[in-house]
């Protein structure tokens, strides 16, 4: 059955509001067919859209079904038995575990008629399920304050216990004589793995072990700004970079090339957390820089990556199509990898077959076949797309399109019925399609290929605690890009100050977006071989806000400064 002959079968919620006359007919099915597409569930989606307030909701759900409507307020958030259900069930089917008693367990949900929660978890868990009503917004806000508490709990337990015996998991593909590679110095170790637990619990997404001349340090990178935030003493240096070896499973006699490693630690039964290791030689030593790459980035939800609503629309509805080309492009450390996630973890389904091809795969997640580049054995994305046209695949996810070889498989397997997402380096949307033109792909392959092409960017965003509002000249703000008519209704804008909780005035990121269709026009100009400008003039022609727009949008909106969205979108 195609999608557009799915049938819509409203849930006995969904009937009992139109019932009690709280939604119209036209209303309950609109919000049904609507939040189906996005596979976000009903009652989260008349909330979010302000249908119905989510008190109402609740209270006509408890007086149809017998299901007593419980308070939040009155559970101890930071104590649930969390561990009892994976992240994934809980996220998917917005069932909080809240109380264990003997063989049952009592979910907090917001719709009592959804079976399918229930079941599922039931299964995984071999425990009976029993639903307690609770408020939409509520259980949203739940969800991830108990979420955080668990991971924070589980991180600082390992700040207060022996640090030394930091669960390490094995690599099975790289083992090395004991003898070899070990390092008993307790102290070295201790350190390490306070550093490593320390840039979890900070958030950093990377962290840099540098050694110069006449001092060691070591750096975080947090919000996508590097900070010191520890010098130890240069005579240490060479023990710190030694373990580090160890751990990531590499040969710690060769100083004289690059090594690749990977350190896998666990945090909680349901938590691991990767680094992936790198060492350079300098001229004064090893430096080593790790990635942490953290699974649960695969959760995040297609609202919280920060689209504009049109943006957010055009880009679920090209990844509902069954076959053609998405380019998600931007600089390193923008945030492509967890867009494609975001968007691979939606259309994640046991009667799809999606097979990624990454070089490295940064995020694993279960149900998904993929694949590390290997260019040492002959496993390169080309080699990789070709295997995978032989795999009887629905959805192919490339790391990176970087040559003419790639591009054209990947161009042939969009147009033979399969949806094809992948990477560019490129400033924006208009300039990846003349970047596969000047790659040797033909124009009509890229007119009847490509879908959408999104161009990306992450900015800070301002602290709520303590962001300030500034009062900028009217025509300061009229060269950075906003109309007269937006200053004139009351333009407010804040920048940063720091608190104890941010990083000088900023706390998180939010993605800058440009999400560019493939027009009819649009395709016209690349047959007719128009260039990045007449591309971008079109878009613009058609609606389409670039990635300056788009910040200025974020801005204006109080999330984040003009002075961070200068940083990240001006050439």
């Amino acid at each position: 059955m195609s999608k557009e002959q799915v049938i819509i079968k409203p849930s006995g919620l969904a009937l009992r509001l139109v019932q009690d006359e709280l939604l119209s007919e036209h209303q309950m099915m609109a919000a049904c067919e609507e939040s189906m597409r996005r596979r976000q569930a009903f009652v989260g989606y008349l909330v979010e859209q302000k249908l119905l307030d989510s008190r109402r909701i609740a209270i006509a759900a408890s007086r149809e079904f017998g299901v007593p409507l419980l308070d939040l307020a009155a559970f101890e958030l930071t104590s649930l038995p969390l561990n009892l259900v994976d992240e994934r069930l809980i996220r998917k089917h917005r069932a909080l575990p809240l109380l264990r008693r003997g063989n049952r367990l009592f979910l907090a949900v917001s719709d009592p008629t959804n079976d399918q929660a229930l079941e599922e978890i039931r299964f995984n868990t071999g425990l009976s399920t029993d639903a307690i009503l609770v408020e939409e917004d509520k259980l949203s806000a739940a969800i991830e304050t108990a979420i955080e508490a668990q991971d924070t709990t589980a991180i600082s337990e390992f700040v207060d216990a022996d640090l030394e015996k930091l669960e390490i998991a094995p690599d099975e593909e790289e083992q090395q004589d004991e003898s070899e590679t070990k390092i008993d110095d307790a102290p070295v170790v201790r350190y390490v793995n306070k550093i490593l637990v320390d840039a979890i619990s900070c958030g950093a997404s990377d962290v840099h072990f540098e050694p110069f001349d006449k001092f060691f340090r070591i750096r975080f990178r947090q919000d996508g700004i590097l900070r010191e935030v520890a010098s130890p003493p240069l005579t240490i240096a060479g023990r710190l970079i030694a373990r580090l070896k160890v751990m990531s499973r590499m040969n710690i006699a060769e100083r004289r090339i690059p090594q690749d490693g990977r350190i896998k630690l666990k945090l909680s039964r349901s938590r691991d957390i990767d680094f992936r290791v790198n060492t350079l030689p300098t001229l004064y030593g090893e430096k080593v820089v790790l990635r942490i790459l953290d699974s649960g980035a695969a959760q995040v939800g297609v609202e919280a990556l920060g689209f504009e609503d049109e943006q957010r629309d055009a880009f679920l509805a090209a990844i509902e199509k069954p076959y053609g080309m998405i380019l998600v492009t931007g600089p390193t450390g923008s945030g492509k990898t967890v867009s494609l996630y975001s968007a691979l973890n939606i259309l994640n389904q046991p009667e799809i077959n999606i097979s990624t091809v990454e070089d490295p795969v940064e995020i694993q997640v279960a149900g998904i076949n993929q694949v590390n580049m290997n260019p040492k054995t002959g496993l390169t994305f080309a080699t990789a797309l070709r295997a995978f046209l032989r795999q009887d695949p629905d959805i192919i996810m490339v790391g990176e399109i970087r040559d003419l070889e790639t591009a054209e498989i990947a161009v042939k397997a969009a147009q033979t019925g399969h949806l094809v997402l992948s990477t560019l380096h490129t400033n924006d949307a208009p300039q990846s399609l003349t970047r596969l033109a000047n790659m040797g792909v033909a124009p009509f392959n890229i007119a009847s290929s490509v879908l959408l092409i999104m161009a990306q960017r992450l900015a800070r965003r301002l602290c709520v605690h303590c962001r300030t509002q500034l009062d900028l000249p009217r025509e300061a703000l009229r060269a950075e890009g906003f109309s007269d008519d937006e200053i004139d209704s009351g333009l407010t804008i804040y920048g940063p100050v720091g608190c104890d909780q941010c990083n000088k005035g900023y706390r998180g990121r939010v993605g800058i977006f440009q999400v560019m269709k493939m027009s009819d026009a649009i395709a016209r100009l690349i047959l007719e071989g128009g260039n990045a400008m007449q591309l971008a003039d079109q878009a613009q022609h058609e609606g389409v806000s670039d990635l300056r727009q788009s910040g200025l949008r974020k801005v204006k909106a109080g999330i984040t400064s003009l002075e961070e969205i200068n940083r990240v979108t001006k050439e």
